[in-house]
């Protein structure tokens, strides 16, 4: 009787990484590998659980040193406030500099105009371009994710941006066996996205494991909402709700925190981070699908935006 040698299942090995731990070994050597090709790299830095989760891996990159980065926020001017005070209190808990573009700013020195429907999201591109050409920033770290939308799914992990910003699909770089590739030209600069190969339920089963800290924004609370376009929106000065939009109290919580005006709560009781998952597992909508919208202007309304500088 011949005996057949089979090759044990990863998960036997003693050596094996978990699901979490090869994720979170991939956004570590990102870090890394970018800390050594660039001069002057950004992370983007929201307060959202994205970039939450961005910034606990270059922490541990660089642990014990300091990150060698500064933070990037455009702020709309219509955030959560307590995603805004989040914000702050961690920049100042690991003595981290913020830049901060203002969309506000550029509004009042007439740069940029009001939308009709009130949302500031797709002004962030002139204040974030910007941003990066004054303060030649030649890599800009984002916590964009492939499983989040269509357009996003095209990027690599280093994607080029010309010396306007734009992106251009057909300018994508291979990345075989995990090499990136930082040239550029004077005037461009990379978008890098460490979370690019991670989904919803992977930043969150990471949360738990890690015990990070998020806005409770994130988790089921009593909230005063009126409903447009079949989500829950906050009211707020950005021009909601109107005369025949009811304001109601409901018990809800946010799968993806933006501008005020464009990021819709969902009903929901998960006040726990174990709750948050099994509700997460469950779901079959992506939450930019379900609450952002922004993205539901029309099919190809992120790819557009990304054209012109978004991320």
């Amino acid at each position: 009787m011949t005996t057949v040698a089979t090759v044990p299942e990863e998960t036997d090995s003693p050596y094996a990484l978990s699901h979490l731990d090869a994720l979170e070994s991939e956004g570590v050597h990102i870090f890394r590998e970018v800390a050594g090709e660039f001069e002057r790299p950004v992370i983007l830095f929201s307060g959202g659980k994205d970039s939450i989760v961005m910034l606990h891996l270059a922490l541990k990159a660089f642990a014990p040193a300091a990150i060698p980065f500064s933070l990037l926020h455009v702020d709309t001017g219509h955030n959560f406030p307590e995603v805004i005070e989040y914000r702050d209190r961690v920049v100042a808990e690991h003595g981290l500099r913020l830049h901060v573009a203002s969309v506000q700013e550029y509004i009042d020195a007439g740069k940029l105009r009001e939308r009709p429907d009130g949302t500031r999201n797709p002004l962030q591109t002139v204040p974030l371009t910007e941003k990066i050409q004054s303060e030649r920033f030649d890599a800009v770290f984002g916590g964009g994710r492939r499983d989040e939308e269509k357009a996003r799914a095209k990027e690599r992990v280093f994607s080029l941006r010309d010396e306007f910003s734009q992106w251009d699909p057909r300018r994508q770089r291979p990345e075989l066996w995990n090499l990136y590739n930082g040239r550029h030209a004077p005037g461009e600069h990379v978008r890098v996205f460490p979370l690019s190969n991670w989904t919803e339920l992977d930043v969150w089963q990471y949360i738990a494991r890690e015990k990070i800290e998020l806005p409770q924004i994130y988790f089921a609370h009593e909230r005063e909402v009126f409903q447009r376009s079949g989500m829950w929106l906050t009211a707020g000065d950005w021009g909601g709700p109107k005369d025949d939009e009811t304001v109601e109290k409901r018990l809800v919580r946010y799968r993806t925190v933006g501008d005020m005006s464009c990021t819709g709560a969902v009903d929901s009781d998960a006040i726990t981070l174990e709750a948050v998952i099994r509700e997460i597992a469950a779901s079959r909508l992506t939450e930019r699908g379900a609450t952002r919208a922004d993205d539901k202007l029309s099919e190809a309304a992120m790819e557009d935006r990304k054209r012109e500088g978004y991320f």
